[in-house]
């Protein structure tokens, strides 16, 4: 994340990714084209799967308010809405965040990202009530699996990355996410 903070009265520009913390917009690290298709791999590996369950909506770059009282608005890369936490047909706000504390937030690592600043938002997002946050390691193909902020299952490429109790059922090489060609 850049040191730069704005305040509200004065937004970046319009194709700048920002989060909000403490009710400061700071602009958000952009994320590396590998970092980004990534992204769009987990997005595109879960969102079928959460769609045909009937389990929620995933995600990628949106900013989501988590902690009202600390005007705390994070845009995780990748994430997922269940139906009981956002009912199905309800309209997603057409507003700057979605007013919702995802289930599961994605964080993938790019060069920018500095070790305090993932580790900040880990609490941050267990702390407003996300119940599991994957950390995606690109440069070691690990993914971090966090159950709490105490709690990390070290997935690396072989291994699978499954739901647990979010997606029962969904299973995943964690080299898939990493693949070039995941067709």
């Amino acid at each position: 994340m850049s040191t730069t903070a704005k305040t509200p009265a004065s937004p970046l520009a319009d194709d700048v990714l920002y989060e909000v913390i403490d009710g400061e917009i700071r602009e958000k690290s952009p994320m590396g084209a590998f970092e980004g298709v990534i992204a769009n791999v987990l997005g595109q590996i879960l969102g079928p799967f959460c769609r045909s369950h009937r389990l929620g909506k995933v995600v990628v770059e949106v900013l989501f308010r988590i902690d009202t009282a600390r005007n705390l608005q994070r845009r995780p890369d990748v994430a997922f809405v269940s139906y009981q936490r956002w009912p199905r047909g309800q309209r997603i706000p057409r507003g700057d965040f979605w007013d919702v504390v995802p289930e599961l937030a994605v964080e993938i690592v790019s060069p920018s990202n500095a070790a305090a600043e993932v580790n900040d938002k880990v609490h941050e997002y267990f702390e407003a009530g996300v119940q599991r946050v994957w950390v995606v390691f690109p440069g070691k193909r690990e993914v971090y699996d966090y159950g709490s902020p105490k709690s990390v299952h070290i997935l690396q490429a072989s291994d699978e990355l499954d739901g647990g109790l979010l997606f029962p059922g969904f299973r995943t090489t964690v080299s898939a996410l990493f693949d070039e060609e995941t067709d």
